[in-house]
């Protein structure tokens, strides 16, 4: 599975930046996590994705960033798409023959990438749709404030920067305000399997009497079905344990599921969900070190 969503773009070139940062960007901020021995959280303000604006805020801040990137949800399309019977290198081409009738723009204003499961046995490909001009404006005021880009990745595939030493596979539950629920079974820093679950995108405001009267249950059919595709498809032993990663009455949530489970169901510490998401951006530049140009 790539790991380096959009790597394969020329936007940006390479510089001897040394500062590295996790990068999470959601509809209307930029949050910035800079890691080390006293690891520090930046918020910006993202209006009307003003990326000139964004960056040069960024670059006053953290001189010559080297980003590694996480889009939200918001900016990019997931499709489900039979796995064309072509080399690697011609996958690009012929995925945009996959998705034209799935999209709402004409593919030549899109950028595709694309991930497979580890040990599946469908003949199926993820195919991630972003928009061109979005990318390339944000590539190119990072350009302008002399900050390198070392890699751009999606929500679903950060996650599984999650416990990667784990052998084994862990559920987890993610949610970032407005957004539908998504679900992820990870397994040493492999994504196996994510899916959306709608009815859900306010869970992070609902009350604890709510979530006891119905939600829990509801949620945990949702979380049985996934867990039951999860063995069945890719032959693996029941997930290890449920996390939660998000706001909200989070811990009744995991008490009132860990009563439906014989897993575990575990809190993933955080503030925000948009900290740990950029931290998990910070993440990939360890799984994914490169040796530095001469």
């Amino acid at each position: 599975m790539q790991q380096r969503f959009l790597s394969k773009l020329a936007f940006w070139q390479k510089s001897h930046s040394s500062a590295k940062v996790g990068i999470y960007i959601d509809a209307d901020e930029i949050t910035a996590y800079q890691g080390g021995e006293s690891p520090s959280l930046i918020k910006i303000p993202l209006i009307k994705q003003d990326w000139q604006l964004a960056f040069a805020t960024l670059a006053a801040q953290i001189s010559r960033a080297n980003l590694h990137i996480v889009l939200s949800d918001c900016y990019y399309q997931l499709l489900l798409v039979d796995k064309p019977p072509v080399a690697d290198e011609e996958m690009g081409q012929a995925l945009l023959w996959s998705v034209k009738d799935m999209v709402a723009k004409p593919v030549n204003e899109l950028h595709l990438d694309y991930f497979e499961a580890p040990q599946s046995r469908s003949n199926k490909l993820t195919v991630v749709v972003v928009e061109r001009a979005m990318i390339s404006a944000l590539a190119l005021a990072a350009k302008q404030h002399e900050i390198t880009i070392a890699g751009i990745g999606i929500e679903e595939i950060a996650i599984s920067n999650y416990q990667v030493s784990d052998s084994q596979a862990r559920l987890v539950l993610c949610h970032t305000p407005n957004s539908d629920l998504m679900l992820a079974v990870i397994k040493q820093g492999q994504l196996f399997m994510q899916r959306s679950v709608r009815g859900f995108n306010q869970i992070n405001t609902v009350s604890a009497a709510d979530l006891r009267l119905e939600i829990a249950d509801n949620l945990s059919i949702e979380l049985q079905r996934s867990m039951d595709y999860f063995e069945s498809q890719f032959r693996q032993a029941p997930v290890a344990s449920i996390d939660l990663l998000m706001e909200g009455d989070r811990n009744e949530l995991a008490h009132l599921l860990s009563a439906n489970f014989d897993q575990k169901v575990e809190v993933i510490p955080c503030e925000r969900v948009a900290d740990k998401l950029a931290e998990f951006a910070y993440a990939e530049f360890s799984r994914n070190a490169q040796p530095e140009e001469a």
